[in-house]
């Protein structure tokens, strides 16, 4: 009788074995919603539920333990997904583990802190960042220079920047808009701000922002940045030294001899760039190379993309999903 339970048993457990299912979000071209996607990943990590990123799979794909809750928050955001039996799931890992594919497993254990750095009142439509965080439906927190000067940052992971003028020079926007309501609600704003945190100028309160900043990411935090946030971030750290900020930005004139004083050493991305010294010419420096690329042959206009390795290089590979 004994050896009768005990053979039933193992039926049992082989059976369910043989039909164990995990669940695979894929993230290529037949994925219904890739933003939600993501955001479903970040709801099961906030759920305390592991899962593995299956990174150049099919597009950077998720799989996920098969649960009820799981199955039916996919449902509830659109997003497709596919049922593997475990079989299916030791074959693609098989796959992913040959030496020869450019593919990885990273297991996915906790939900990271985000933080937006972003300015009260700012349209929803300027932030690109915001729009698609809300829409992925992934918690964040907005936070500005006050929050970044009291030391706020160390309690998040991620930091994202995006519409930014680090240097103090209000976006160089003065040219056109230094008489619209706007412009000098933004300035008053800032130079309310920069007092009331101790600085003299707003150029001052923004490198103290950008230096906390730097020392975040030095600290082990992951700063994703675009727009005017890439290129003033450097500008303000390497003029720590220096004013570049003529008499209507900051109330006196620049430092004649700024471009000299630069401190490439002090910058993140970017060295050995020069400056656009003219307040009226809507650019910071020749980082941004808008006005002075323009090609006018796609056979002369050439340029070499190339692939991370998702085993070696799997921060990299996983930033450019």
């Amino acid at each position: 009788m004994i050896k009768k339970i005990v053979f039933i048993l193992i039926c049992l457990l082989s059976f369910n074995r043989l039909n164990a299912t995990q669940i695979l979000v894929p993230m290529d071209e037949s994925q219904t919603n890739h933003l939600k996607s993501y955001g479903v990943a970040f709801w099961l990590l906030e759920n305390d539920v592991t899962i593995e990123w299956l990174l150049n799979y099919r597009g950077g794909s998720f799989l996920i333990p098969h649960l009820n809750s799981a199955e039916e928050e996919l449902i509830l955001r659109g997003v497709k997904y596919e049922v593997l039996a475990d079989g299916q799931v030791n074959s693609i890992k098989k796959q992913i583990a040959d030496p020869e594919t450019n593919m990885e497993v990273v297991q996915l254990e906790k939900a990271p802190k985000i933080a937006v750095y972003t300015p009260k009142g700012k349209q929803p439509w300027d932030d690109a960042v915001t729009m698609v965080l809300e829409y992925a439906e992934i918690p964040y927190d907005k936070i500005y220079d006050s929050a970044i000067v009291m030391g706020m940052l160390p309690k998040y992971d991620w930091l994202h920047l995006h519409h930014e003028d680090f240097t103090g020079q209000y976006g160089k926007f003065y040219a056109a808009y230094h008489t619209y309501p706007w412009y000098k609600q933004q300035v008053a704003g800032l130079e309310a701000d920069a007092k009331a945190l101790g600085f003299e100028k707003v150029s001052q309160l923004k490198l103290a922002v950008a230096t906390n900043i730097q020392n975040f990411v030095i600290g082990g935090g992951f700063l994703f940045t675009m727009c005017s946030g890439t290129d003033s971030f450097d500008i303000a750290l390497a003029a720590r030294n220096t004013d570049i900020c003529e008499s209507m930005f900051d109330g006196d004139p620049s430092d004649p001899n700024c471009q000299q004083k630069l401190d490439f050493g002090n910058t993140f991305a970017f060295k050995d760039f020069t400056l656009e010294r003219n307040p009226m010419e809507y650019e910071y420096s020749n980082i941004d190379g808008t006005r002075l690329h323009q090609p006018t042959n796609e056979m002369t206009d050439k340029f070499t993309l190339f692939e991370f390795s998702a085993k070696w290089d799997v921060v990299l590979r996983f930033l450019l999903r």
